[in-house]
């Protein structure tokens, strides 16, 4: 069996021939850029040297060395492996996430973080690929499609499975990266509706918790803003998707109608609950979806009746989840990204420090180890998950756009990459890549520059620490093992 591991088979090629080179050299450059960062953001004027093992640069310095190693043995092993032990490697890392709930110490409120000696690791950062494996090894099997009841059961069930199980460490931000695996069900054939789907729930959740705290008379804002934008998907739904013009017609005529009387009832003083208002004028729009039903048989109708149900169920499970499901600290976070606090010198301070950072950067930037912001520690977790700060305010505009771009082109190269395999494991393993990396990248930024909550999500091959830079590697060497023997799969 030694030439299964070593792809020693009849039928192997040359991979060094066969690897896609660019990608290998784009994973270099962000690898040493992401180097480089770390010893600008973690620089001590009294130990100078990036090659300090006792400093942060060299501790990364020999984890890249490692990252290497491992990248090495990762193509040296039959591409075979991946796709035959896919629900092994699952299956283990699920064991791993499990025992991390209860082994892992506690820190900083979160048990995700096995502490082997001196060494610490991060369960589920390896669970990505693990995951990605076991979701494209689904799609491979015969007669796999996502119009089967049972197999799209499967697939979402091994996305989820991960994502229970990094919330049951407290680590919400690493448990929403899988999250981002439904663009790839959407490649595949998955409903848009589910997209849209998501869409809404997060336009919903926004604005029902931005708008918690504005009372239009005792009722919260936020819940009457929600029930009106689902009355408003209902119509669009039924323009749109099921394709009703009159039915649609109707429903915005009766909108406009229910509108007038509250507006001619408060002109004359009298008192209106708009909350009822819209619960009543909901409760309506269902009774009509169940007649036009019956009335058309039309499938797309019992949709539309569902997800109005759903998102009204949504709308109130949402100050449950805000309050008794997120951490106090989650919360705050929410809150400072929406503007309803500002506490410069609490949860919004990191984001505070990072926008002035990057701002104080200008076009050219201040250079090398000359950031003030970053050099005097003003910003936290500056080498971590603030890292892209110090590429802001060092090298200024330029460098920021510069280390976007080389993200954005490694992205592009690793879809032509996932479009160019003869597999459907290959693809959707491809796709698994682009969506984790993508996710990173707009969350890490986002976070950094006050769009995006912190939620502790690392920038990919720039952020200090072995767990993330391991795990981003596998991810990557593994596509490039399985691309290199396309040529055999076809």
């Amino acid at each position: 069996m030694i030439w299964v591991f070593l792809g020693t088979g009849s039928k192997s090629i040359n991979i060094w021939r066969s690897i896609d080179w660019m990608t290998v050299i784009l994973y270099l450059i962000l690898v040493l850029c992401g180097w480089i960062s770390i010893y600008a953001a973690s620089y001590d004027f009294d130990n100078a040297s990036i090659f300090d093992f006792a400093e942060r640069s060299g501790k990364q310095l020999m984890w890249i060395g490692l990252s290497l190693v491992l990248a090495f043995m990762i193509l040296m092993v039959d591409f075979r492996v991946y796709e035959t032990y896919a629900y092994l490697f699952y299956g283990i890392i699920i064991l791993l996430l499990i025992a991390t709930i209860f082994l892992a110490p506690d820190i900083k409120g979160s048990r995700s973080w096995l502490v082997l000696g001196p060494v610490s690791l991060q369960p589920a950062e390896f669970a990505k690929f693990a995951t990605a494996l076991a979701l494209a090894r689904s799609f491979g099997t015969y007669g796999f499609s996502l119009k089967n009841r049972r197999d799209l059961f499967r697939a979402v069930f091994i996305i989820l499975l991960p994502i229970v199980l990094i919330i049951a460490q407290k680590e919400t931000g690493s448990a929403l990266v899988f999250a981002s695996l439904i663009f790839v069900l959407y490649r595949e054939g998955l409903s848009g509706l589910f997209l849209f789907y998501g869409f809404c729930a997060v336009v919903y959740f926004v604005v029902a918790v931005k708008y918690s705290s504005v009372l239009w008379g005792e009722i919260p804002a936020g819940e009457v803003l929600v029930f009106v934008l689902i009355l408003l998907v209902v119509v669009g739904m039924l323009l749109f998707y099921q394709r009703n013009s009159r039915a649609a017609r109707y429903l915005m005529l009766g909108y406009l109608a229910v509108g007038a009387v509250c507006g001619i009832l408060m002109y004359f003083d009298v008192p209106v609950n708009p909350l009822y208002v819209c619960m009543g004028t909901t409760v309506a729009v269902v009774v009509y979806l169940v007649l036009l039903y019956f009335s058309t048989r039309s499938l797309r109708i019992l949709t539309i009746l569902a997800t109005a149900i759903v998102s009204v169920v949504f709308l109130f499970s949402v100050d449950y989840a805000f309050n008794e499901v997120l951490e106090s600290h989650q919360q705050k976070r929410i809150k400072v990204t929406l503007g309803m606090e500002e506490d410069l010198r609490g949860a919004g301070y990191n984001v505070n420090q990072s926008k002035i950072a990057i701002g104080s950067g200008g076009f050219w930037g201040k250079g090398f180890l000359n950031g003030t912001q970053t050099k005097l520690k003003y910003v936290p977790e500056q080498d971590t998950d603030f890292i892209f700060c110090t590429i802001g305010e060092e090298e200024g505009f330029w460098g920021a756009v510069g280390v976007i771009v080389l993200f954005v082109t490694l992205i592009f190269r690793l879809i032509a990459i996932g479009e160019r395999q003869h597999s459907a494991f290959g693809r959707v393993y491809a796709y698994c890549v682009v969506s984790i990396l993508f996710f990173h990248l707009a969350v890490n930024i986002g976070m950094v520059i006050g769009l995006c909550p912190v939620i502790g999500i690392p920038l990919p091959f720039f952020s200090y620490g072995g767990s993330s830079l391991w795990g981003f590697t596998i991810l990557l060497f593994v596509l490039l093992r399985i691309d290199a023997s396309r040529a055999e799969r076809h």
